[in-house]
């Protein structure tokens, strides 16, 4: 029997600072992208560099992290899976577009776009043995595998 895998891995920075939107039945998301840059050297001998960037989108409680948490600029680590939408446009054309559904976000950094962010003590990378800790992982639907420090209400 054949099995199926659809799962990616990404490491890069927050092209814009996401915001939170509610869908009609309650559940909580947001989109933003993640560019991730890749040096080579071409055929001549000269380094190049190529951005790609890559949609992500976020449900539920980790939707509600992301918000909180990720600015402009911040280094992310996105794990999920690759979903791909279609509709017709209202120039009648059919449009395509693929997306991470994230199951799961690790800050890399303790920087990122705000002030605020920048002052605050470095919780957000609290490590088990050495990788940092997950940021509340959550598919749509799903319990949250782990609860991080940030989830703690008090």
């Amino acid at each position: 029997m054949a099995m199926d895998l659809n799962k990616v891995m990404i490491i890069g920075r927050v092209t814009k600072t996401p915001e939170l939107r509610t869908t009609p039945s309650g559940q909580s998301v947001t989109s933003f992208n993640v560019a991730t840059n890749r040096q080579y050297t071409d055929a001549s001998g000269q380094k190049q560099e190529k951005a790609e960037f890559h949609s992500i989108v976020a449900w539920g409680k980790l939707a509600e992290i992301c918000c909180q948490y990720l600015t402009k600029g911040r280094r992310i680590y996105v794990e999920g899976r690759l979903q791909t939408r279609d509709w017709v446009g209202q120039d009648g054309l059919r449009r395509y577009a693929t997306e991470i559904i994230a199951d799961n976000m690790i800050m890399l950094d303790a920087s990122g776009g705000s002030r605020e962010q920048r002052s605050m003590p470095d919780q957000n990378t609290a490590t088990y043995g050495d990788a940092p800790s997950p940021m509340g992982g959550v598919a749509p639907q799903e319990e949250p595998v782990e609860q991080t420090i940030e989830e703690i209400p008090f």
